[in-house]
């Protein structure tokens, strides 16, 4: 079973990690030639592409001149325990038991504009770099170019015809994979709450709601769909009136 999420736009890089291990992304010289992209932009140039506040242009202006490998645990961390935000509230990794945080790395993976593709303990670098960025690396004219069948050679490397691929990851970041190239189907669970009589997909909880799944997933070693339509975390069920396609499990609350 491999599952696949977005990264986050907020990091922490202040709370003390409950384990000492970690890993080298496997896609870090490829990191270190968008880097080089990433240096060749002012701040001023950086506000106006990733159409950030002038604050933030200068915030990951100083992280793109401060990257420097090697990685290693004094200048970098474990993705898993950086990344904030919503799908990370919903995940809770602090929480994990560190044999699943293990196990972990075997099946979590992590979508990124600068890394590509992240182990749970990879360890990363402050960054901010959507994957729908128009950056230009090398001849490729955005990072969906620059990615796609990187990434998608590699997860087909790590998994086997029929195993159980869960995308619960946003369209903007789940969009850089070949889905026509992948050696199984994918699986991409859907979240909708009520609001005013009607079920709709609201993104912050919907966010949530896909790192609660992963909590799920690791907690209960879940290996099949069937088992995966049990996920009832956040009050959520699965729906089988409302999911219309069968690749898209709809779960409502």
């Amino acid at each position: 079973m491999k599952i696949i999420i977005s990264p986050a736009k907020s990091l922490n890089f202040q709370k003390e990690l409950p384990i000492k291990d970690f890993s080298i992304p496997l896609f870090l010289n490829d990191s270190c030639v968008i880097n080089e992209s990433l240096r060749l932009h002012s701040p001023k140039e950086l506000k106006n592409l990733m159409g950030i506040s002038e604050k933030l242009a200068d915030l990951n202006w100083k992280r793109n001149i401060n990257f420097k490998i090697p990685f290693n645990s004094e200048n970098a961390r474990p993705a898993i325990f950086t990344f904030a935000g919503d799908v990370y509230n919903g995940l809770d990794a602090f929480s994990l038991s560190l044999d699943k945080v293990i196990k972990s790395q075997d099946s979590l993976r992590i979508l990124s504009g600068l890394y590509g593709l992240l182990k749970p303990l990879d360890l990363m670098q402050p960054y901010r770099l959507e994957m729908g960025t128009k950056l230009n690396v090398k001849d490729s004219s955005n990072l969906y170019e620059f990615w796609k069948e990187k990434i998608t050679n590699k997860l087909n490397d790590e998994l086997i015809e029929d195993e159980l691929f869960i995308n619960l990851a946003s369209n903007e970041y789940s969009s850089v994979i070949n889905k026509k190239k992948l050696v199984t189907n994918m699986v991409s669970p859907i979240f909708k709450d009520m609001k005013n009589g009607k079920l709709k997909i609201i993104s912050f909880y919907a966010k949530k709601a896909r790192g609660m799944m992963v909590r799920y997933i690791l907690d209960n070693e879940i290996n099949n769909e069937q088992d995966l339509k049990g996920f009832n975390h956040g009050g959520y069920s699965f729906s089988s009136e409302e999911t219309e396609i069968s690749n898209e499990l709809v779960f409502i609350r």
